[in-house]
């Protein structure tokens, strides 16, 4: 059973930066596939970014040229940095990572952007 716990979400003003942390429970290492999704609200989740085991990303067009995915092997951590925010990236953020064939999800972090 592999644990997330994200953070770092909060209220930002368009424009500004954020960087979201996902913590996990086992050595980031060993998933197949980690990444982030997100839940505007009143709206479906919706796919953010995912990163591979060999290292390959990919990135929805809404938030290409905004957004990074990058991990720190050693904190066991996954991060999400959003520069230029607007007010439609308003969501509740979650990381999710595949292991062992089957996924895992965070409970989410909060993002809310003022105009």
């Amino acid at each position: 059973q592999v644990q997330l716990v994200e953070s770092g979400g909060g209220l930002v003003h368009a424009g500004g930066s954020l960087t979201l942390s996902c913590a996990a429970s086992e050595s980031i290492s060993n998933f197949e596939s980690m990444g982030w999704y997100r839940r505007p609200p009143g709206k479906n989740r919706e796919w953010v970014t995912t990163r591979t085991i060999s290292g390959s990303t990919a990135i929805a067009d809404s938030v290409r040229g905004r957004a990074t995915i990058s991990r720190d092997v050693m904190k066991n951590t996954l991060f999400l940095q959003m520069d230029n925010l607007r007010p439609d990236d308003t969501a509740v953020y979650y990381c999710f990572v595949d292991f062992r064939g089957r996924p895992y999800w965070g409970q989410g972090t909060q993002v809310t952007v003022s105009s």
